[in-house]
């Protein structure tokens, strides 16, 4: 049983063209689903291979970190296919990942873009398997998530995930970082996380 205002960071990245370089990565730290407490900020390579480092890097300085009980992503990938290895940003910060998609991901779409479009193929396919077994998550009104996660038993990953999704059908950390995000970019925030 976890408190009402358990601590979770969620990512989400800012909208990007497949011209850019680099791309904002919001992260929100959300008390449970009801406020918001702190905005951190990094950035990441366009399909680069650099979001687990970066990532890390980002929690391990906080001085927010002490307080945090779960991590919470808006699928694996940021920039477009950089993906995260969750397994070993788990291992590196020590805390509980849940990876949410509002869709089942089509793993064999991903196999064929990554195959044809990348000559490291093979890393990033098994950074895709890192993240286990994608599970249902029944909401409230017959809605639901997918997820996936690292560190937590299913019972407990899907108790933060509806004690987070408060205002929506996705959990707050992960529905304010995508407004944040996409205000950065766009001067005001539109879309669905």
């Amino acid at each position: 049983m976890f408190k009402p205002e358990i601590r979770i960071l969620g990512f989400d990245d800012a909208p990007f063209k497949r011209t850019d370089k680099k791309v904002d990565v919001i992260g929100v730290i959300y008390r449970g689903g009801s406020f918001l407490d702190v905005v951190l900020k990094t950035e990441v390579s366009v399909d680069g291979l650099d979001a687990t480092e970066r990532l890390i890097k980002l929690i391990n300085n906080s001085r927010h970190k002490p307080q945090l009980k779960v991590l919470m992503f808006d699928g694996i990938t940021l920039g477009g296919f950089n993906i995260i290895d969750v397994k070993q940003l788990y291992r590196k910060v020590n805390l509980p990942i849940i990876v949410i998609n509002r869709k089942h991901p089509n793993l064999e779409s991903v196999k064929y873009a990554l195959k044809n479009n990348f000559a490291d193929f093979g890393k990033r396919w098994k950074m895709i398997l890192n993240a286990g077994k994608i599970k249902i998550c029944e909401l409230r009104d017959s809605k639901k998530v997918y997820y996936q996660a690292v560190g937590l038993e299913d019972e407990d990953a899907e108790e933060v995930i509806r004690l987070s999704s408060t205002h929506g059908d996705i959990p707050e950390p992960l529905r304010v970082a995508h407004l944040i995000a996409t205000a950065i970019v766009k001067g005001e925030s539109s879309g669905r996380a």
